[in-house]
């Protein structure tokens, strides 16, 4: 398959430009991260698009390429009256609106597991949803089968050169936005994105730094680099489901041999915080996919080893279109983990009562209690004993230990299963923030 050039970035940039689908999204400054990486970081908000995603503009270029065709008199075979694409979501939604505006029809096929906020989105663009399998790879098996007709086109997510164009031209606004980049930090699922991102930005900036980032449960790029080719892997386990695709293709994998320059590992936990600070400090909504680069600078070990001090810094947020319940769920976990949600287990004298004076000492401390529920059947219980389980929200640590220092001092036994016990602590990060100064 070629490479894909510069001067098919610039044809796919002028395609864009002719019409109203693709946006020239925002470069926004995070004062919460600059301040934590002691590097001045800008948000490239390309979640902003219409359809929430980059994709839009990989999508757009492959389907007026096809447009293209299908008016050039001197073309070749019949003209193209359908395409076929297999995604997770985002792909998905920009083939159905670049299809639907150029007045072609488009199948999609899509992971059973896709969230439906994605799936209902892509239906609303005019596409036809065909939901099979439970992941991205056998989504992709079955949409091949579904384009063996001459009229129908296949226009797969990253292992098209049209496709990895159209992506390329987020790195040419980049660098016009942002004239004193240094690194750019990019998400990684199929390479699509960074490869055509690297390929522009290396032509006008060779000395910008590219960096990809992947999360552990969906990591290939390391391996591939090492072993000089493609590494497939089966079993993928991120919040991620944007970049969970299992692997590059050839295209991608050269374009990114030849232009990265260094390759990081997240966590499901990174980017779960990086969707929390995001939401609460540069007040936008983004995807696990859209925060994986952000997710990098919450990572204090991939800070130190990109050694970032003192450079301007874009982490891109290619996605926003995360559901409800994705949303609750990464938001909850998120909050765990920063300790402003918490579960006390209070040990009591199971009486009539209790449950209404533990909760006015909780009240009292200005937490709030989610639930609570009676345990009277674990069997280190003592006869006539109960555990009172109340899920609260606290501030953070230092709240959380006020809490549990009145409940001792009413004569409670009580036990954080959250993993902070004591007094002290360091304080929260809190739901304040920056008092409701954005970015």
């Amino acid at each position: 398959m070629p490479a894909v050039t510069i001067a098919d970035i610039e044809a796919a940039a002028e395609r864009a430009a002719d019409a109203a689908i693709v946006q020239r999204t925002p470069v926004e400054r995070s004062r919460s991260l600059s301040e934590r990486c002691g590097a001045e970081v800008m948000l490239k908000m390309e979640h902003l698009q219409r359809t929430g995603s980059f994709k839009t503009r990989g999508a757009h270029n492959a389907v007026a390429r096809i447009v293209e065709a299908r008016e050039d008199p001197d073309h070749d075979g019949p003209p193209v009256e359908r395409v076929v694409a297999a995604s997770a979501g985002n792909h998905a939604q920009g083939v159905a609106l670049a299809a639907s505006n150029a007045g072609i029809a488009s199948t999609i096929v899509m992971p059973e597991s896709a969230p439906q906020a994605k799936i209902e989105a892509t239906r609303n663009y005019g596409a036809d949803v065909v939901l099979h399998g439970n992941t991205f790879p056998e989504a992709m098996a079955h949409a091949r089968t579904l384009a063996d007709d001459p009229t129908t086109r296949f226009i797969h997510a990253f292992d098209d050169p049209d496709i990895v164009a159209g992506q390329g031209t987020l790195g040419l606004e980049l660098v016009e936005q942002v004239p004193d980049l240094d690194t750019v930090i990019v998400p990684v699922g199929g390479g699509g994105l960074i490869g055509g991102v690297a390929t522009a930005i290396k032509a006008r900036r060779p000395d910008v730094r590219i960096v990809g980032v992947q999360t552990e449960g969906a990591s290939t790029i390391a391996d591939s680099l090492a072993k000089g080719e493609p590494v497939t892997l089966d079993d993928l386990d991120t919040i991620a489901d944007g970049i969970a695709t299992g692997g590059v293709s050839e295209l991608t994998f050269g374009l990114i041999e030849e232009h990265v320059d260094e390759v990081a590992v997240v966590s499901d936990d990174d980017v779960a915080a990086a969707i929390l600070l995001i939401l609460e400090r540069a007040k936008q909504m983004v995807e696990g996919a859209g925060a994986v680069g952000a997710a990098a600078l919450l990572n204090d070990d991939v800070v130190a080893e990109l050694d970032i001090e003192g450079e301007t810094v874009v982490p891109l947020l290619c996605g926003g279109n995360i559901d409800i319940t994705s949303l609750q769920e990464v938001l909850t976990h998120a909050l765990v983990d920063r300790h402003q949600l918490v579960e006390l287990a209070v040990r009591i004298d199971d009486k009539p009562g209790k449950m209404g004076e533990i909760s006015t000492i909780i009240g009292g401390q200005r937490a709030n209690i989610r639930t609570v529920r009676h345990e009277r059947s674990r069997p280190d219980l003592p006869v006539g004993d109960a555990d009172l389980v109340f899920e609260v929200e606290t501030n953070g640590p230092t709240h959380m230990n006020r809490v549990t220092d009145a409940l001792r001092d009413a004569g409670y036994e009580v036990e954080c299963t959250t993993g902070i016990t004591g007094s002290g602590g360091n304080g929260g990060n809190g739901g304040g923030g920056e008092n409701g100064t954005p970015r």
